[in-house]
This record gives C-alpha cells, sequence and structure tokens, in this order.
C-alpha cells in the first residue's frame, strides 16, 4: 500500500510514533503483535515517512508565516533563562558525494532549554526545566530560521536572558548573530579543556608525565577566567616549537598548538567562566550533546542508509515526540480522523 492510504487518526499516531523510536522492521513487528496483522518494515516507512512529511511541511509553513510577520505564540510563563544549544550529528545516505565518495551527510540538531538558574554555588547549580528540539537535514540557514521560529515559541523575546551554549563549530556563531539569538555567547567549558589536553600533549609529547600537569595549570586558569594567561601560556610552547612549516600535517604539534592559539583568542570573548558561574547559569553543553544522541540513536547506523525526503521525516517526527512541552499529544489530538497521510 502507498503511504497516502489514509489511517484513523489513532493509527496513524501508533505508526507515527514506531516510526520515531526504532528502525522500521522492529517497528512493523511491534504493530504487528498489537495488531494481529502482518505489514513489512517498507509499509511502515512509507506511513511513517508520509507522516514525518505532513509534520515537516506543518514546520517549514510556521517558518514562511513567521517570515510574513507572523510570531508562533509564545509559552505562557516565559523562561528566566533559555538556552539555546546547537550541533551537528551524522547520517548515512544512499548517495555517494565529494571526491572521496562519502555517504556521510550532517544532520543538524537544537535543543532549546528552560532553566532554573543557580545561585552560584556548586550546591545549587542551574536546573534544566523543558527542552524541545529542532533536527534537519537542512542548509545552516534554513535551519538558522527553523530555531528562530522554535525560539520565538520558546519565549525568546520574554526571557530575562538568552545564552546560546556549544562549542565553537564554524556555523553556530554566524547563525546565532544573524537570527538575533542570544543575550551572551558561552563557549562551552568541556570542549575548551580538551584543547588545552590536545595543546599540552603536543606541546611536551602525547606520553610527557609533565603534559598532564600543563593541561591542569592551563585548565585552572581557564575556570578562573585567566583566558590571557592561556593564551600566554600556548603562544610560549608554540614559539618554543617554531611556525608550522607547509609539509606539516593537522596532528603535528607545531599545527595543533598554532590552532589552540587562534583558538582562544577568537573566543576569549565567550569564555568568562567566573561570571558565568556566579550568574548561576550552565558552562557546559551536555543537553545539546546528548540530543545530539537521540537523534543518532534513530537515524545512526552502519545498516541505515536514508533518501533525503525520508530522513528528513523522521527528524521531523523524532523532534515532536522528543520535544518535552507535550505537543506530540496536541499535535495528534488535533488531526482529523482517517486524514491522509501525505
Amino acid at each position: 500500500m502507498p503511504g497516502e492510504v489514509p489511517l484513523t487518526a489513532r493509527a496513524a499516531r501508533r505508526v507515527a510514533r514506531e516510526g520515531a523510536l526504532q528502525t522500521f522492521d522492529p517497528a512493523a513487528r511491534a504493530l504487528n503483535e498489537d495488531w494481529g496483522t502482518q505489514l513489512d518494515g517498507k509499509q511502515i516507512q512509507r506511513w511513517s515517512e508520509a507522516l514525518g512529511q505532513s509534520v515537516t511541511r506543518a514546520r517549514d509553513a510556521e517558518v514562511r508565516a513567521y517570515e510574513q510577520g507572523q510570531r508562533p505564540a509564545e509559552v505562557a510563563n516565559p523562561p528566566v533563562l533559555l538556552v539555546i544549544g546547537m550541533d551537528g550529528g551524522r547520517v548515512q545516505t544512499r548517495e555517494k558525494q565529494g571526491a572521496n565518495g562519502s555517504r556521510w551527510r550532517e544532520d543538524k540538531v537544537c535543543a532549546l532549554t528552560s532553566y532554573l538558574p543557580g545561585d552560584g554555588t556548586a550546591e545549587h547549580p542551574p536546573v534544566p526545566l523543558v527542552t524541545t528540539y529542532v533536527a534537519t537535514m537542512g542548509a545552516t540557514q534554513p535551519f538558522g530560521k527553523l530555531v528562530r521560529v522554535e525560539a520565538e515559541r520558546r519565549g525568546l523575546r520574554a526571557a530575562e536572558v538568552t545564552l546560546v551554549l556549544g562549542d565553537a563549530g564554524n556555523w553556530i556563531d554566524p547563525l546565532s548573530v544573524r537570527e538575533q539569538l542570544h543575550d551572551h555567547r558561552i563557549v562551552d567549558y568541556y570542549h575548551g579543556a580538551e584543547h588545552l589536553h590536545e595543546a599540552a600533549r603536543a606541546a611536551l609529547g602525547q606520553a610527557a608525565p609533565q603534559a598532564l600537569g600543563l593541561a591542569r595549570e592551563l585548565k585552572a586558569h581557564l575556570w578562573d577566567g585567566r583566558t590571557e594567561q592561556v593564551i600566554a601560556i600556548l603562544q610560549g610552547q608554540a614559539e618554543r616549537l617554531g611556525p608550522p612549516q607547509a609539509a606539516d600535517g593537522p596532528e603535528h604539534p607545531r599545527r595543533v598548538l598554532a590552532n589552540n592559539v587562534g583558538y582562544f583568542q577568537a573566543h576569549r570573548q565567550h569564555m568568562d567562566y567566573p561570571t558565568y558561574r556566579a550568574r548561576g547559569w550552565p558552562i557546559g553543553s551536555g543537553v545539546t550533546e546528548a540530543a545530539v544522541k537521540l537523534f543518532n540513536k534513530r537515524v545512526k547506523g552502519t545498516e541505515q542508509f536514508w533518501n533525503l525526503p525520508g530522513v528528513e521525516a523522521i527528524l521531523s517526527l523524532r523532534a515532536l515526540w522528543l520535544s518535552q512541552d507535550d505537543r506530540w499529544s496536541r499535535y495528534w489530538n488535533s488531526r482529523p480522523a482517517y486524514a491522509r497521510a501525505a
């Protein structure tokens, strides 16, 4: 049967849920067990993708309406602190691309979380409240529009403070500035600490015991907001090894040190961690990293090969399912009986 075959509202909701949760063959087995049917995975795929495409069209229509001046309805109780985190996952497509013929492409994921700020002490850290999600295979600019609309829905304009928190991916800052998403941009402290371990090993040797001591010294400076001291130490180590040579690969210690000096110079204004902690704000992007894993769990796998419309549909369904504001129930409760999936 084609995906356009109408389903009852309850059946459509159940098929969509199984398609959002697991691969199609296990989804078919679960439904057959409950319904006494003999559906196969391909049929569940056709229905799931058609249902997901309906969700995607509704999502994209909201963006078009927003661009024409129609804002989504905001939450009744705007958040005190809204944190927006963005990152990329990996999806394997049917078609190869690029010079190396890779099937892997990036899916972009955003987690938007309301927080109760902490009091600046370790005993009372910031508390995450409600998280909603946006995910797409689209390019950075349309992804930014989706994030902006979702942020508006979550209370962007009325929130006391909005943060963009995550790693220093080269597309995140331009997107956030273009869409006017943040009051403050924070680079995840733990990503910065990983860079410092990498730089210390490059400076003193991968297996050198002194590398751990240098990394700890640098992390202490970073934690206490002494980013200029971090940069000065890294520059000293880089000068000792000399500038990168044309033949140096990306893993060469000279190249690694030069890149890390540039990293901290470029992002030092987003690394005032003592101030962030004193205000009760989060400094780690664990929610965002967990979000990418949640989407990867469904769409990433060595045996999963997607066409782009199909994976986009499942990403839309999964975002609807995972969001913690009861939008899954609201969506299906408003669907007419026997609506066409497509």
